[in-house]
């Protein structure tokens, strides 16, 4: 599995991902989600035998801090939820009143 920047020819393929997940009201017009990638920091897609599997928008400063707008993965690619916290837990994110969070490591002194 490859994971990358999307690319022009896949907007169409993520954008039937979307919708077939539950995301239709949000991304129903071609040319309203185009616009939507264009505007976007980070558009990224998940490629399994040339065919989008995963897509994820997010915004970031790049350095530290991140937010994930939409993310989706193919039915057949998904985990299952039970444990998928313990699953973030085991990768640094901490539980979060708003979401889970992975906060920077601190150096000593602050």
């Amino acid at each position: 599995m490859e994971i990358r920047e999307i690319l022009p020819p896949e907007m169409e393929a993520a954008r039937r991902l979307l919708q077939s997940a539950g995301w239709a009201g949000r991304v129903s017009d071609p040319a309203r989600f185009r616009e939507l990638l264009s505007r976007s920091q980070r558009t990224l897609v998940a490629i399994e035998d040339r065919e989008v599997v995963g897509f994820l928008r997010a915004l970031t400063d790049g350095m530290e801090n991140g937010y994930i707008a939409m993310l989706v993965v193919a039915e057949r690619h998904r985990a299952a939820r039970e444990g998928v916290a313990g699953f973030y837990e085991r990768i640094g994110f901490v539980h979060s009143q708003v979401a889970m969070e992975r906060p920077r490591a601190r150096k000593s002194g602050n």
